[in-house]
């Protein structure tokens, strides 16, 4: 299984970007699949993610701006990214909760490669 990401670039300050992610290879179900960003020299943060159910979590910095959906039958999960901060420039990883390959399998938790955000001022 990987996690396969899209979408990242360079935005102007206001402007906004969409990322784009797949769990590719042998998927049945994913708890929750979101977001993570990571700046340099901090650690990697929460930004927003959505549980099968349909339960969205924001940080508290990107809520009204971003908006997290998924669809669960093709395992991808998507980041829309409005009114854009310098501050959200970043490394966004996509990430899954609770990855099932086969409906009586092991779950496990996956990462994306990463993707680069940046936001001039």
């Amino acid at each position: 299984v990987q996690l396969v990401e899209s979408g990242g670039g360079l935005v102007n300050s206001g402007g906004s970007l969409r990322l784009s992610c797949t769990a590719s290879g042998s998927v049945f179900s994913v708890y929750a699949m979101g977001w993570y960003r990571q700046a340099p020299g901090k650690q990697r943060d929460m930004v927003a993610t959505l549980t099968l159910g349909g339960t969205a979590t924001y940080a508290d910095v990107v809520k009204g701006r971003f908006t997290v959906s998924r669809d669960n039958a093709k395992h991808t999960v998507d980041l829309q990214m409005n009114s854009l901060k310098p501050e959200d420039t970043a490394v966004y990883y996509c990430y899954a909760e609770g990855l099932l390959e086969k409906p009586q399998g092991w779950e496990e938790d996956y990462w994306g490669q990463g993707t680069q955000v940046t936001v001039s001022s």
